[in-house]
Protein backbone atom coordinates (compact mmCIF):
# COMPACT_ATOMS: atom_id res chain seq x y z
CA UNK A 1 0.00 0.00 0.00
CA UNK A 2 1.22 3.11 -1.07
CA UNK A 3 -0.21 7.10 0.17
CA UNK A 4 -1.41 8.06 -3.11
CA UNK A 5 -1.29 12.57 -3.26
CA UNK A 6 0.11 14.76 -1.18
CA UNK A 7 3.15 15.69 1.09
CA UNK A 8 3.68 11.92 1.69
CA UNK A 9 2.76 10.44 -1.57
CA UNK A 10 4.73 7.42 -2.67
CA UNK A 11 5.51 6.49 0.96
CA UNK A 12 5.11 2.97 1.68
CA UNK A 13 2.85 1.76 4.38
CA UNK A 14 3.24 -1.84 6.41
CA UNK A 15 0.20 -3.78 5.21
CA UNK A 16 -1.63 -6.95 6.66
CA UNK A 17 -0.14 -10.68 6.52
CA UNK A 18 -3.39 -12.06 8.09
CA UNK A 19 -6.14 -13.11 6.13
CA UNK A 20 -9.60 -11.50 6.52
CA UNK A 21 -8.37 -8.14 6.79
CA UNK A 22 -9.65 -5.95 3.49
CA UNK A 23 -7.63 -2.98 2.59
CA UNK A 24 -9.57 -0.46 0.28
CA UNK A 25 -8.62 -0.72 -2.98
CA UNK A 26 -6.25 1.78 -4.88
CA UNK A 27 -8.94 2.26 -7.37
CA UNK A 28 -11.55 3.15 -4.61
CA UNK A 29 -8.91 5.36 -2.59
CA UNK A 30 -8.57 7.52 -5.38
CA UNK A 31 -12.31 7.70 -6.28
CA UNK A 32 -12.72 8.91 -2.08
CA UNK A 33 -10.85 11.42 -2.30
CA UNK A 34 -12.10 12.72 -5.98
CA UNK A 35 -15.46 12.15 -3.88
CA UNK A 36 -14.08 14.78 -0.79
CA UNK A 37 -12.41 17.58 -3.00
CA UNK A 38 -11.43 20.40 -1.45
CA UNK A 39 -13.27 19.84 1.68
CA UNK A 40 -9.85 17.29 3.05
CA UNK A 41 -7.94 20.19 3.46
CA UNK A 42 -8.27 21.58 7.03
CA UNK A 43 -10.82 18.96 8.04
CA UNK A 44 -10.99 17.01 10.97
CA UNK A 45 -11.84 13.38 10.11
CA UNK A 46 -12.74 10.40 12.05
CA UNK A 47 -11.79 6.94 10.42
CA UNK A 48 -13.83 4.50 11.68
CA UNK A 49 -12.88 0.37 11.47
CA UNK A 50 -9.33 2.24 10.33
CA UNK A 51 -7.27 -0.78 9.81
CA UNK A 52 -3.90 -0.06 9.19
CA UNK A 53 -4.81 3.82 8.93
CA UNK A 54 -3.86 3.83 5.00
CA UNK A 55 -7.30 6.52 4.72
CA UNK A 56 -6.90 8.49 7.21
CA UNK A 57 -3.48 8.36 6.46
CA UNK A 58 -4.13 9.65 3.02
CA UNK A 59 -6.43 12.32 3.86
CA UNK A 60 -3.48 13.89 6.32
CA UNK A 61 -1.33 13.80 3.39
CA UNK A 62 -3.82 15.74 1.49
CA UNK A 63 -4.24 18.66 4.04
CA UNK A 64 -6.45 17.00 6.60
CA UNK A 65 -5.78 19.12 9.81
CA UNK A 66 -6.33 16.41 12.28
CA UNK A 67 -7.74 11.84 12.44
CA UNK A 68 -9.17 10.16 14.36
CA UNK A 69 -8.76 6.54 13.97
CA UNK A 70 -11.07 3.73 15.41
CA UNK A 71 -9.51 0.23 15.62
CA UNK A 72 -10.33 -2.93 17.84
CA UNK A 73 -8.71 -5.24 16.21
CA UNK A 74 -5.13 -6.00 17.73
CA UNK A 75 -2.68 -6.41 14.96
CA UNK A 76 -4.63 -3.63 12.95
CA UNK A 77 -3.99 -1.21 15.42
CA UNK A 78 -0.15 -2.43 15.82
CA UNK A 79 -0.14 -1.47 11.79
CA UNK A 80 -1.70 1.48 12.24
CA UNK A 81 0.39 2.83 14.88
CA UNK A 82 3.51 1.87 13.25
CA UNK A 83 2.68 3.99 10.04
CA UNK A 84 1.60 6.47 11.66
CA UNK A 85 5.19 6.77 13.56
CA UNK A 86 7.07 5.84 10.03
CA UNK A 87 4.97 9.04 8.45
CA UNK A 88 5.24 11.10 11.46
CA UNK A 89 2.08 11.68 11.61
CA UNK A 90 1.82 10.94 15.64
CA UNK A 91 0.92 14.80 17.07
CA UNK A 92 -1.87 15.42 14.52
CA UNK A 93 -3.82 11.72 15.25
CA UNK A 94 -5.43 10.06 17.95
CA UNK A 95 -6.45 5.95 18.13
CA UNK A 96 -9.22 4.80 20.20
CA UNK A 97 -8.60 0.98 20.45
CA UNK A 98 -11.61 -0.06 20.48
CA UNK A 99 -15.25 -1.01 19.21
CA UNK A 100 -17.13 2.00 17.47
CA UNK A 101 -20.20 1.61 19.60
CA UNK A 102 -17.98 2.20 22.70
CA UNK A 103 -16.54 4.86 20.75
CA UNK A 104 -19.82 6.84 20.19
CA UNK A 105 -20.28 7.17 23.94
CA UNK A 106 -16.64 7.98 24.48
CA UNK A 107 -17.29 10.83 21.56
CA UNK A 108 -20.35 11.95 23.29
CA UNK A 109 -19.10 12.23 26.74
CA UNK A 110 -16.36 14.28 25.17
CA UNK A 111 -18.22 16.57 22.58
CA UNK A 112 -16.23 15.07 19.65
CA UNK A 113 -17.62 16.36 16.19
CA UNK A 114 -16.30 15.45 12.46
CA UNK A 115 -16.02 17.29 9.42
CA UNK A 116 -15.52 13.86 7.59
CA UNK A 117 -16.54 10.58 8.82
CA UNK A 118 -15.38 7.49 7.07
CA UNK A 119 -16.64 4.40 7.79
CA UNK A 120 -15.62 0.48 6.17
CA UNK A 121 -17.31 -1.94 8.37
CA UNK A 122 -16.29 -5.47 7.56
CA UNK A 123 -18.03 -6.91 4.94
CA UNK A 124 -18.84 -10.39 6.44
CA UNK A 125 -21.23 -9.10 9.60
CA UNK A 126 -23.86 -6.99 9.41
CA UNK A 127 -22.21 -3.71 10.59
CA UNK A 128 -23.70 -2.05 8.27
CA UNK A 129 -27.22 -2.00 9.27
CA UNK A 130 -26.17 -0.89 12.94
CA UNK A 131 -23.63 1.25 12.19
CA UNK A 132 -25.93 3.90 10.15
CA UNK A 133 -28.60 4.35 12.77
CA UNK A 134 -25.80 4.58 15.44
CA UNK A 135 -24.33 7.55 13.00
CA UNK A 136 -27.78 9.19 12.46
CA UNK A 137 -28.25 9.36 16.35
CA UNK A 138 -24.50 11.00 16.76
CA UNK A 139 -23.81 14.45 18.53
CA UNK A 140 -20.21 13.37 15.42
CA UNK A 141 -22.31 15.03 12.61
CA UNK A 142 -22.11 18.65 12.30
CA UNK A 143 -24.51 20.45 9.73
CA UNK A 144 -21.67 20.13 6.99
CA UNK A 145 -20.49 16.79 8.05
CA UNK A 146 -19.78 14.00 5.26
CA UNK A 147 -20.16 10.36 6.11
CA UNK A 148 -18.89 8.22 3.76
CA UNK A 149 -20.15 4.87 3.76
CA UNK A 150 -17.77 2.12 2.38
CA UNK A 151 -19.62 -1.57 1.61
CA UNK A 152 -20.33 -4.09 -0.72
CA UNK A 153 -21.95 -3.39 -3.65
CA UNK A 154 -24.80 -6.36 -3.29
CA UNK A 155 -25.81 -4.79 0.28
CA UNK A 156 -29.01 -2.58 -0.11
CA UNK A 157 -28.40 0.80 1.42
CA UNK A 158 -31.57 2.99 1.79
CA UNK A 159 -32.04 6.21 1.04
CA UNK A 160 -32.75 7.69 4.56
CA UNK A 161 -31.74 6.45 7.94
CA UNK A 162 -33.00 9.09 10.90
CA UNK A 163 -31.92 12.61 10.08
CA UNK A 164 -29.33 11.06 7.46
CA UNK A 165 -30.11 11.18 3.42
CA UNK A 166 -27.75 9.14 0.89
CA UNK A 167 -26.57 12.42 -1.22
CA UNK A 168 -25.14 9.81 -4.27
CA UNK A 169 -23.92 6.50 -4.43
CA UNK A 170 -20.78 5.33 -6.17
CA UNK A 171 -19.79 2.38 -7.67
CA UNK A 172 -16.61 0.51 -7.96
CA UNK A 173 -17.58 -3.08 -8.88
CA UNK A 174 -18.00 -5.13 -6.14
CA UNK A 175 -17.35 -2.14 -3.66
CA UNK A 176 -19.68 1.18 -3.50
CA UNK A 177 -19.10 4.29 -1.71
CA UNK A 178 -22.25 5.49 -0.17
CA UNK A 179 -22.14 9.85 0.89
CA UNK A 180 -24.78 10.54 3.68
CA UNK A 181 -25.36 14.62 4.87
CA UNK A 182 -27.95 15.70 7.18
CA UNK A 183 -31.43 16.20 5.95
CA UNK A 184 -31.08 19.59 6.20
CA UNK A 185 -27.70 19.96 4.29
CA UNK A 186 -28.19 20.44 0.13
CA UNK A 187 -25.32 18.80 -1.01
CA UNK A 188 -23.49 18.63 -4.20
CA UNK A 189 -21.69 15.75 -4.65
Amino acid sequence: MRIIAGSHKGRRLLSPTTTGLRPTSGRVKEALFSILGDRIGGATMLDLFAGTGAIGIEALSRGAARVMFVESHTASLKLLKANLQQCGLLEKTEVYPGESRMFFQHAALNGLAFDIIFADPPYRDDSVSTLLPLLGQSVMILPHTAVILEHPTKHQIPPQVGPLNRVRQYRYGDTSLSLFHLADEKASC
